[in-house]
């Protein structure tokens, strides 16, 4: 049974949280009532960084575990980190500019990437008998 991957897992969860927070606080201070979802751009990009981790969590999650499961769990892991630091560095430079998120984007395309390999990878090597 895993060991760290469901730590990453927590963690991961634990920065969409956070990011929620960040919406929350952004709309009071960009006056952004709710429901809307624009006004000011400096609002648009902090509530976009939530809403992207929302949308790569199901791309991050599931072949985070099927790696964990099938490869490795530490391999899974350090992936998941890499993942989470990716998203952290997206949201400080999406914040910022809107120019500002592709280093962090790349890095946790990266490491989706490559936990999709490992995913697939393992469940082949499994499926045909390694």
């Amino acid at each position: 049974m895993p060991i760290f991957t469901p730590i990453v897992t927590l963690l991961a969860i634990a920065w969409y949280l956070f990011l929620g927070t960040r919406v929350a606080a952004a709309r009071a201070t960009f006056g952004v009532p709710l429901p809307a979802t624009t006004g000011s751009p400096d609002f648009e990009r902090i509530f976009r960084a939530h809403m992207n981790t929302l949308e790569w969590m199901p791309l991050f999650l599931v072949p985070l575990w099927l790696c964990a499961l099938y490869l490795s769990d530490a391999v899974a892991a350090l992936l998941g980190l890499v993942w989470i630091g990716g998203r952290i560095w997206y949201y400080l430079g999406y914040r910022a500019a809107v120019d500002g998120r592709l280093p962090g984007f790349l890095t946790q395309g990266i490491a989706c990437g490559l936990l999709f390999l490992g995913a697939a990878t393992g469940v082949i090597r499994t499926a045909i008998g390694g």
